[in-house]
């Protein structure tokens, strides 16, 4: 499993696919928070990166689908699933292999965000007048809803040989589970006094949950859910060419 795993981590970095992934990712993230005025947090006269913490999800919901388009969608046109499958390893641990290289690329885009607390930090009057709890539950909260959206990109690629039908399919599956339940959910009369209920199905309100700076049991062993769901669904696609 190391070594498929540091095999995927030498394809995203032997190859412009990481460093564009990264840097396309931090550009995007800073005009949005430095540059464009409806959301640059200049604009708002206080210390925060709520803007970040709103735009974050969005990008990472088309950036995470076209980093694991190519995952099983690859091995299937070229063949070499067939040859993977003959090595000692089982189908679960190509599943982790593939899942930890994704995540690690999506981390390390993630990473230099950091800069933007140190600078609306040094920002703030007084220096440092920033919710920092709310910051790192924030943070967290976005590598949670990362890694769902890893699993769910996997599963996508898994079940087709055509790369872009693979990131059509994990961009609607991503949207939906992070708005849809939200946004179904808000419709008046449509669930009545089900809506709470409706709407903790969805990973906004989670991921929300987690921004406020207190890390609920509840909060993770739903995004521990997902990803183990969407891991098995995996799975399941993997073993049906077995059928």
């Amino acid at each position: 499993m190391i070594t498929l795993l540091k095999k995927e981590l030498n394809g995203f970095f032997s190859s412009l696919i990481g460093y564009l992934s990264i840097i396309v990712f931090l550009l995007v993230m800073g005009l949005f928070v430095w540059i464009i005025p409806d959301t640059s947090v200049l604009d708002f006269g206080y210390a925060t990166l709520e803007p970040f913490f709103f735009i974050a999800p969005m990008v990472l919901m088309f950036l995470i689908p076209a980093i694991t388009m190519r995952m099983f969608s690859e091995e299937y046109n070229s063949g070499t699933i067939e040859l993977l499958v003959t090595k000692p390893i089982t189908d679960t641990q190509i599943i982790i292999a593939k899942f930890l290289a994704s995540f690690i690329l999506v981390t390390f885009a993630l990473l230099p965000t950091l800069v933007y607390y140190y600078s609306v930090y040094q920002l703030g009057s007084p220096v440092g007048n920033i919710d920092t709890g709310a910051f790192i539950g924030s943070f967290l909260g976005l590598l949670g809803l990362s890694a769902g959206f890893t699993s769910i990109g996997l599963f996508c690629s898994s079940v087709t040989r055509n790369q872009i039908v693979s990131f059509i399919f994990a961009l609607f599956l991503c949207f939906f589970l992070y708005m849809g339940f939200d946004f179904i959910s808000r419709m008046p009369g449509f669930i009545g006094k089900y809506d709470f209920i409706l709407e903790q199905l969805g990973m906004m309100a989670h991921f929300d949950s987690i921004s406020r700076g207190v890390v609920d049991t509840r909060d993770v062993i739903y995004f521990i859910s997902i990803i183990l769901l969407f891991g098995l669904f995996t799975r399941t696609a993997l073993e049906s060419r077995k059928w």
